[in-house]
C-alpha cells in the first residue's frame, strides 16, 4: 500500500519471501545468483550448488540461529527476515556487531577460529540456506566465479566492522546508517526509500556506539528537517542524497 501523501506518514512494509527458483532461475533473494549469473552460470552449470542448499527455519524472533563457540560446519544465507550478529563482554554487555537482510550471508566470520565468535538471533521470523562450509569450499576450488564471491563476502564482512571506529559524529553514524540499509534492500529488487526497520532502537543505538535518547534524538531531527518521515518501526526516506551527504565519510566508496 503506498503512503498517504496527505499526511506523509509510512505505512506498513510486507516484505515478500524468497522463491525456490525453478530450472532456470535462482532464489529471489540467492546471495551467490548475481556473482554467478555475471560469469555466465545458470541453475545447470551450479546444480553441485543447489544440491548443498538446506533450507531452515523459521527461527522465531529471539531465537538463536548459532551461540558463540558452536563448531562452524556452515555458513547461513538469509532468505526471508532479518538477524543481528552481537556478543558479551566479560561484564555481560551486550554489543551489537552487524544486522542481515535478505540475500546476505552469516557466518563469514568463523571460518578461521572455526567456531563461531558471536551469537546470531533472529529479529524477526527468519527463513535462511544453509550452506555446508567444507562442500562450499571444495565447489568454489572449482568455480572461480564462487571462490571470488566468498572472497568478495569476507572482504565486504570487514569492511563494515570497521566503519564505525572513527571518530563520527551521531548524525553521520545515523545517516550512514540509513543509508546503507536503503542499498542493501535495493540490491535485494526490494524498496529502498520505504521500509521496516526490523532492529529496536535499543539495537541500533548498541550498533551505533550510540546512546538510545541519541538515537531517538537525531530520528526526531531528521524528521523535523523533512529528510525522513518515521511512524514506529515503518520509515520513508524523503531526502535520499542529503541523507547521503550527512554520512558521506562513512559510506563505503
Amino acid at each position: 500500500m503506498a503512503p498517504s501523501h496527505s499526511s506523509g506518514q509510512p505505512h506498513p512494509v510486507v516484505q515478500p519471501i524468497a522463491d525456490d527458483g525453478d530450472a532456470t532461475r535462482f532464489c529471489s533473494s540467492c546471495a551467490f545468483s548475481s556473482a554467478c549469473q555475471a560469469q555466465g552460470y545458470g541453475k545447470q552449470e551450479l546444480l553441485e550448488l543447489h544440491c548443498l542448499v538446506e533450507h531452515v527455519g523459521p527461527f522465531r524472533t529471539g531465537e538463536h540461529v548459532f551461540r558463540t563457540g558452536d563448531p562452524f560446519r556452515a555458513i547461513y544465507a538469509v532468505r526471508s527476515g532479518s538477524v543481528k550478529t552481537r556478543l558479551f563482554d566479560r561484564e555481560g554487555n551486550e554489543q551489537v556487531m552487524g544486522f542481515y537482510l535478505p540475500g546476505e550471508v552469516i557466518g563469514l566470520n568463523a571460518i578461521y577460529p572455526e567456531y563461531f565468535p558471536c551469537d546470531a538471533v533472529a529479529l524477526e521470523d527468519t527463513q535462511f540456506c544453509r550452506f555446508s562450509f567444507p562442500a562450499m569450499s571444495a565447489l568454489a576450488a572449482r568455480q572461480p566465479a564462487m571462490q571470488q564471491h566468498l572472497f568478495r563476502l569476507i572482504s565486504k564482512e570487514l569492511g563494515a566492522a570497521s566503519l564505525l571506529a572513527g571518530d563520527h559524529s551521531a548524525d553521520e553514524r545515523m545517516a550512514a546508517f540509513l543509508i546503507d540499509l536503503s542499498t542493501r534492500f535495493a540490491m535485494r529488487g526490494l524498496s529502498a526509500t520505504r521500509f521496516h526497520l526490523s532492529m529496536s532502537r535499543g539495537d541500533i543505538a548498541n550498533y551505533l556506539r550510540l546512546a538510545s535518547e541519541t538515537v531517538s534524538r537525531v530520528l526526531g531531527r531528521f524528521r523535523s528537517q523533512g529528510l525522513i518521515a518515521i511512524e514506529g518501526r515503518e520509515l520513508v526516506l524523503l531526502k535520499q542524497q542529503d541523507l547521503r551527504e550527512v554520512g558521506a565519510s562513512l559510506l563505503l566508496k
